[in-house]
């Protein structure tokens, strides 16, 4: 990862901002997932394991960056049925994770399952209660019918999760739908940056302004030649 200059001016976020704001950790070594998080950690608040990096380090990988101070979004779209999802939930919640992702097309019974479970587990272990968040439509499948969006978001009100996670352009539709959902968005590009395999991408100031909670940040700053610098241009992008 490039370095800025001494003499470089960075901008960092206020809290309100980085709050909001998820760094994408795909990485498959936890070393160097803790060096990216450490370095950017003045621009995010939340920092999201998944499946990869996961994979690579399980807990672990929770565990350190909860020590850096970030809250964790573990991305692993569980989707099996409810009594697996249930139990691994419980796992989950009791691991001190902000948000953990589940697929809306498992069902109901199955998100109800997730919701459950992740009380469950973060109540036995002491910790914070997480947000489940029932995944929709994914940002690379931009051939989806147009009815599946309003369904999913009916499933995850029903199961009682706490948000969703759409493209940014169902965002509002879905905060129609349910006004006290999180909507987690994805798929968040500078203007001008390459969209990679995100059909649906969006920027940043185009995402608070469908009315996004939570953006999800990834390659546009984490394979940057200078990441720092390519995280404060983001922010200075943004005006809540």
């Amino acid at each position: 990862m490039g370095a800025s200059g001494a003499g470089d001016a960075v901008m960092e976020p206020d809290h309100d901002v980085r709050r909001r704001l998820a760094l994408v950790l795909d990485l498959d070594d936890l070393v160097a997932a803790r060096r990216m998080a450490q370095t950017l950690r003045p621009w995010f608040g939340v920092a999201k394991v998944g499946l990869e990096l996961y994979s690579a380090a399980g807990p672990d990988a929770i565990e350190t960056m909860r020590e850096l101070g970030y809250e964790v979004f573990v991305d692993l779209k569980l989707h099996d049925i409810p009594t697996t999802v249930g139990r691994a939930s419980k796992v989950l919640g009791g691991l001190g994770a902000s948000y953990i992702t589940m697929h809306a097309f498992g069902g109901v019974d199955m998100l109800r399952a997730g919701v459950e479970g992740l009380s469950e587990g973060a109540s036995e272990a002491g910790v914070e209660q997480p947000c489940a968040l029932a995944v929709t439509v994914l940002t690379s499948d931009s051939g989806a019918p147009p009815h599946i969006l309003p369904k999913r978001v009916s499933m995850a009100i029903e199961a009682g999760c706490g948000g969703i996670v759409c493209a940014v352009e169902d965002a509002h539709e879905a905060k129609l739908m349910g006004p006290r959902l999180k909507i987690v968005t994805p798929g968040i590009r500078p203007a001008g940056a390459p969209r990679h395999d995100q059909a649906r991408a969006a920027t940043p100031q185009e995402a608070f302004d469908a009315g996004a909670d939570l953006l999800v940040i990834g390659r546009a700053v984490t394979h940057a030649a200078d990441p720092v610098v390519a995280a404060s241009e983001l922010v200075e992008s943004i005006s809540l």
